[in-house]
């Protein structure tokens, strides 16, 4: 009998795995399907508005009778203590309804504020749904579901694991039911009475607010009254009704570790502490919503242009054909850009244009418009892979004319010591077309957002608030702010900084990063960043 070969055994063994694998996979997959179908929550929606039924109604109403019903107004959070401001305010305010849906909440000083905000609504009879994505969730379903126990308050989760205590088999079935696992939801949306919603790009973290010692980032959203909301609500409901998002207690049989006794003591303690904070301070300071509507700290632009998009959740289903890429945000966003006639200025933490973003772009500046590009730098990033992959393209960019700007992480210090840092780090996602056109959001102009992820974000037609937008942009990349990257006749890249100061490798930054991310930049790895 002929022996085989050691390579032979190697790749027989090889092949036996990947079947193993696959079928277990599959498995997997159907397992998770079966499941998803039994444990759906009830279908529930919007509570109805009224003319003065609460004080939001009584606040909002006679801003929309001077305006076409068709209009919406909509205020710009560049400002990250407004913009937490505006969530506790509109908590504090509501007396129906708060529905909250997000990619991240973190267990931090802001996670924990607006947590208890929405439990002190659910005690005073709001009704509250939450609807996180469980990508960072891990080991904090006890707190959650001693919230979820309020009879006021249910919690949802978004392609959750199956398996919650134990890393390992988490860990298991997240390998085995990749294709459907790596598809997250990046919305963001907050809304109070179907009558004010908060859409963009901050999550719930204090690093999203400016509350970090560490790392601050910039933001921006857009608060929103008049049919806008409803349509963020039509959005939230979408997902909330989805066979992609199960109720958090569906994943536990035998309910919290937690009485509620106890989650009242740890929200009295956390209290207690967070206090004593200058963060916290500052947000119960001027707390009236109606003098920052009615005065100069909130600026509501008005039009009938305004409107809030959303990918379907069924994007992230984990069979191709069950997506229907017709309804998919990219395609406004491709719409949105193809429409410029003079500019195109663009934010974008998470840039990798690919071959047909670098060929668009190329395209509008040989058509005599002006493009500008702002993202982090390698020193700003908190994805070095990412980077790895907009790298790709900055020397092809640059030599069609596109301008390129990236976020310094803090002051422009050519005595510091070359190593990484995101003191600061940019995550706003916005586009100004035109200088009267635009969007904001969390769609990043990346394949991730493009193809994997659900994402969320405001288009509109209005020169106001394409003009607060530009005053952001151009903000942004003051020198004080971030680098001007140019590329010389020898083809080689330069950072222009302040006071005259040029770099010629990437700023602020060791070789051992500036290694990394040449040595990811080989991996074919472009549709997942």
């Amino acid at each position: 009998m002929t022996r085989l070969l050691p390579r032979n055994r190697v790749l027989r063994w090889t092949l036996i795995c990947l079947i193993i694998i696959s079928l277990l996979s599959v498995l997997a997959l159907w397992s998770w399907g079966r499941f998803a179908r039994s444990a759906q929550g009830e279908p529930s929606h919007a509570l109805p508005v009224a003319s003065a039924a609460t004080t939001l109604d009584r606040l909002v109403q006679p801003l929309l009778d001077r305006h076409d019903d068709d209009s919406s107004g909509a205020a710009f959070l560049g400002d990250p203590e407004l913009a937490l401001k505006a969530r506790v305010l509109t908590a504090r305010k509501a007396e129906r309804s708060l529905d909250v849906q997000y990619y991240i909440w973190s267990h931090d000083t802001t996670g924990q504020l607006l947590q208890h905000e929405l439990m002190n609504a659910a005690d005073r009879g709001v009704r509250v749904r939450m609807l996180i994505d469980d990508v960072n969730l891990a080991g904090r379903d006890d707190e959650l579901l001693a919230m979820a126990a309020h009879p006021k308050v249910e919690i949802r989760l978004f392609n959750p694991a199956r398996n919650r205590d134990s890393t390992i088999r988490r860990a298991v079935e997240m390998g085995l039911r990749f294709i459907g696992f790596n598809r997250r939801m990046h919305n963001k949306a907050w809304i109070a009475d179907n009558r004010m919603a908060i859409v963009g790009g901050r999550n719930i973290a204090d690093h999203y607010f400016g509350a970090d010692d560490e790392t601050n980032y910039r933001d921006t959203d857009l608060l929103l009254i008049g049919p806008a909301v409803a349509q963020t609500s039509s959005i939230f409901d979408e997902f909330w009704n989805s066979t992609e998002v199960i109720p958090l207690r569906a994943l536990h049989e035998e309910g919290s570790r937690w009485s509620r006794a106890k989650l009242k003591r740890r929200r009295r303690q956390w209290l207690e502490n967070a206090r004593a904070t200058d963060w916290v301070s500052a947000v119960d300071e001027h707390d009236d919503l109606q003098d920052k509507l009615l005065g100069d700290e909130l600026v509501l632009h008005w039009s009938p242009s305004i409107r809030v998009l959303s990918d379907p959740p069924k994007k992230a289903a984990p069979l191709a054909n069950q997506r229907d890429r017709a309804g998919w945000l990219m395609y406004d966003v491709m719409a949105l850009l193809y429409s410029t006639k003079h500019r195109s200025w663009l934010i974008s933490p998470y840039f990798v244009p690919g071959s047909n973003g670098t060929l668009l772009l190329a395209g509008q500046v040989r058509r005599a418009m002006t493009v500008r590009v702002l993202t982090n730098s390698l020193a700003a990033t908190n994805v070095p892979m990412v980077h790895a992959g907009y790298a790709r393209y900055r020397k092809q960019l640059l030599a069609q004319g596109v301008e390129l700007y990236e976020l310094k992480p803090g002051d422009d210090d050519p005595d510091r010591e070359l190593i990484p840092s995101s003191r600061s780090t940019l995550h706003s996602k916005a586009f100004v077309i035109d200088g009267r056109r635009g969007f904001v959001g969390s769609f990043n102009l990346d394949p991730r957002s493009a193809q994997l992820n659900t994402e969320m974000g405001v288009m509109f037609d209005d020169p106001g608030l394409a003009q607060e937008l530009t005053r952001y942009f151009r903000d942004s990349i003051r020198p004080e702010n971030a680098w001007h990257v140019i590329l010389t006749d020898d083809d080689e890249l330069r950072w222009l900084g302040t006071k005259g100061f040029t770099w010629e490798q990437e700023p602020e930054t060791g070789l051992g990063l500036r290694v990394l991310v040449r040595l990811l930049g080989l991996l074919p790895i472009e549709s997942q960043l």
